[in-house]
């Protein structure tokens, strides 16, 4: 009973449009107000969701993308995947995907895809002819590889639930990642081929060579970081704090496009940005918590365990709930709540964490370009100067790709773990 108003309280919350962090906190609260449970039990469990050296990377990152986006890295990108293959029919739709698969490995996150490429390509679309509904609908698909293909923040998390080595998760994302990419540039091709949008001058290999010594430098951190981690140099978190001097010294030296009265305002951004994601995580093992302690992860895992003992139907049922629940939940939340109540079910049929991890942030992560809480789409939507509506009918074939390659990242492991098994 107490169980049925903690999750009726959060739906309503959630549907009068309060923040999902504060929908967690509030939710929870109450439930400890009715419950009669000490309200000491609210700090200490925020304090141990967060308390750990690994997350203490996040904030680093976040720094790291910020100060390389300020820093001239978005331009350089765009530029090199467009003089490599914007000469092809719906070139500037295939450099916007291109340029998401290379700023992926920079930000870690989509949302920061989507506003730093989106800003610059969606006018650039529509400018060239493409419609405004295609050129968000490209932008918010393709942003979504930003938490795929490493560095990741949600991997971060899963690798703090669930004890495993952030660099193998790192690496098992990289196949999938590149799946994705290169699905979504398949349809933007078939779809451009079909209403004929323009294509671009074909550029001379001199010209590709300096776009490519232009974003080379920003393209190396991504190598770094996930070589430092993989050999053993230094931990996630060293890495992250390697990647904000990195960043640094190629915004300010290198580019030469990152002045330093710029700095504290990029340190303020990713402040607060560091901020919102640590309330979330707090408020969301709080809520986990509460969870545990009404029993639902073993009433979860006992009702699909009692629906069928088929390993193939099992995890179609754990892909269909996650995708029901990243419509409507923010995807770290998600991970954080729901990772360690699925996982002892994916693991009873046999799956290895890591693949199920990567398999889980695939999945919560095409939420973000779905309504009704999709943050890409909206970002994507508002620089378009489109309708929310518009932009979900455009992004249907794309999100049919994300559908197909997450099938195939569910039911094929070798497509995740076969990097890792390289470096074992």
């Amino acid at each position: 009973m107490m169980a049925l108003f903690l999750f009726l309280t959060f739906l309503a919350l959630i549907f009068l449009g309060v923040p999902i962090a504060f929908s967690l906190g509030i939710s929870s609260l109450l439930y400890l107000v009715v419950a009669d449970t000490p309200l000491s039990i609210v700090p200490q469990k925020m304090f141990s969701g967060i308390n750990s050296f690994v997350l203490v990377s996040i904030p680093a990152f976040i720094l790291a993308g910020n100060l390389m986006n300020a820093g001239g890295i978005t331009n350089r990108i765009i530029r090199f995947t467009n003089d490599v293959i914007g000469h092809i029919r719906g070139g500037l739709g295939l450099a916007s995907v291109g340029s998401s698969m290379g700023f992926a490995g920079i930000s870690g996150t989509a949302l920061a895809d989507t506003a730093s490429l989106g800003s610059v390509l969606i006018p650039a679309m529509k400018k060239e002819g493409y419609s405004a509904p295609f050129s968000a609908a490209v932008t918010s698909s393709s942003s979504t590889l930003g938490p795929i293909i490493p560095p990741s923040l949600p991997m971060i998390i899963v690798g703090t639930l669930a004890g495993v080595s952030i660099g193998d998760l790192f690496l098992a994302g990289i196949i999938p990642g590149v799946l994705l990419g290169v699905g979504l540039m398949i349809a933007v091709y078939i779809i451009s081929v079909k209403r004929n949008y323009p294509k671009g001058e074909r550029q001379s290999l001199p010209t590709i060579a300096r776009s490519f010594w232009g974003a080379f430098w920003a393209l190396l951190m991504t190598v770094i970081i996930l070589f430092g981690i993989l050999g053993g140099y230094f931990t996630p978190t060293e890495a992250a704090v390697i990647a904000v001097l990195y960043a640094w010294l190629i915004g300010r030296y290198v580019y030469r496009e990152l002045p330093m009265k710029e700095v504290p305002a990029i340190m303020i951004r990713s402040m607060v940005g560091t901020g919102s994601i640590m309330v979330l995580v707090g408020f969301a093992n709080l809520f986990g918590w509460i969870l545990v302690s009404e029993r639902i992860p073993q009433w979860i895992a006992q009702g699909i365990l009692g629906l069928t003992e088929n390993p193939i139907l099992i995890v179609l049922i754990i892909n269909v709930l996650l995708l029901f629940v990243g419509m409507f939940m923010e995807t770290i939340a998600a991970l954080v709540i729901l990772f360690p109540v699925l996982l002892p079910v994916a693991e009873s049929i046999g799956m290895d964490p890591v693949h199920f991890g990567v398999m889980m942030v695939l999945n919560l992560i095409i939420g973000l370009s779905t309504p009704p809480v999709g943050v890409c789409l909206f970002v994507a939507s508002s620089i378009g100067k489109v309708s929310i509506g518009e932009t979900t009918r455009a992004l249907l074939p794309f999100l049919a790709v994300s559908l197909v390659v997450l099938l195939l990242v569910s039911y094929v492991p070798e497509l995740t773990l076969f990097l890792p098994s390289l470096f074992q």
